[in-house]
């Protein structure tokens, strides 16, 4: 393995921990409607465990108000009851095609628990990016002990691998930042 396999593992690892950090964003509720808030809610449907977005369309006509259009109008009841089961605070409302779900006004107490949960989230994506360029600088290491590099290309490597973890690490912080401004906003 060469230092450039290196460098395109960590940078590709990275992009993933950063991507599953914003996903993990998205699942957090705020008072706004959000489809992406249901990514997680898997539908037992004829007995098999599927996840909704392959059950129904989602629309957000009015900023606090999810409609969940079935595929299958058979579906509306499991639906509706793998939504309410989620724990995700809400409880869909049918007219016999579609389900509503409105978003209650989040309270000051559940904002901050929210926001506690966002840093949390962060932090894990944070420590998945050190992991990541710990196991890079060792794979280095690695190379330079067995002579395949010299200590000069080394010590350049591992500067860019700092700044790799650097802009990854600020792309987690960004999204924090823009995950609590949305979380704060009435």
């Amino acid at each position: 393995m060469s230092i450039d396999a290196i460098m395109t593992d960590a940078e590709h690892r990275m992009g993933q921990a950063v991507t599953k950090v914003s996903e993990d964003f998205a699942t957090i509720r705020t008072g706004r409607a959000n489809p992406q808030l249901l990514n997680r809610v898997v539908v037992e449907y004829y007995g098999t465990p599927t996840p909704i977005q392959q059950l129904a369309n989602f629309s957000v006509p009015e900023p606090r108000i999810l409609v969940v259009n079935p595929f299958d109008k058979a579906a509306l009841d499991d639906i509706s009851r793998a939504i309410s089961e989620a724990d995700l605070g809400l409880n869909p409302s049918s007219d016999g095609s579609i389900l509503r779900c409105v978003f209650p006004e989040l309270s000051e107490d559940r904002r901050k628990d929210y926001i506690r949960l966002a840093r949390s989230t962060a932090e894990e994506g944070r420590v998945a990016l050190r992991n990541v360029r710990r196991s890079a600088r060792d794979a280095m290491q690695k190379l330079e002990d067995d002579g395949e590099v010299g200590k000069d290309e080394h010590e350049r490597a591992a500067k860019q691998l700092e700044d790799l973890t650097a802009n990854h690490v600020g792309q987690v912080d960004r999204a924090l930042e823009a995950k609590e401004k949305e979380l704060l906003e009435v």
